[in-house]
């Protein structure tokens, strides 16, 4: 098991998110958002996300949820606040 790469600080998701993606996937989600995962993700975003844990930028992981739904979690670069969220949410 791997240890978390950062802080999340404050968790929060939007109603949407909770209404579209199950407590399971939001939660198997946020664990590989922060071992550093990035799931879907292009390789640019995977290399913007590595030099962020180093500088301090904001993380950006995307995902799907077991019934095809796509949703973000972004840590915003101070750590102090993470979110959950569908893409159209943002």
């Amino acid at each position: 098991m791997s240890f978390p790469k950062f802080t999340l600080g404050r968790l929060v998701a939007t109603p949407t998110v909770l209404a579209s993606v199950s407590t399971q996937d939001i939660t198997a989600a946020i664990a590989r958002h922060l071992r550093g995962d990035w799931g879907d993700v292009d390789a640019e975003d995977r290399s913007t996300n590595d030099r962020a844990l180093v500088e301090g930028s904001r993380l950006l992981s995307a995902y799907h949820a077991d019934n095809g739904t796509k949703f973000w979690i972004i840590t915003e670069w101070d750590r102090s606040i993470t979110t959950v969220l569908l893409p159209e949410d943002y």
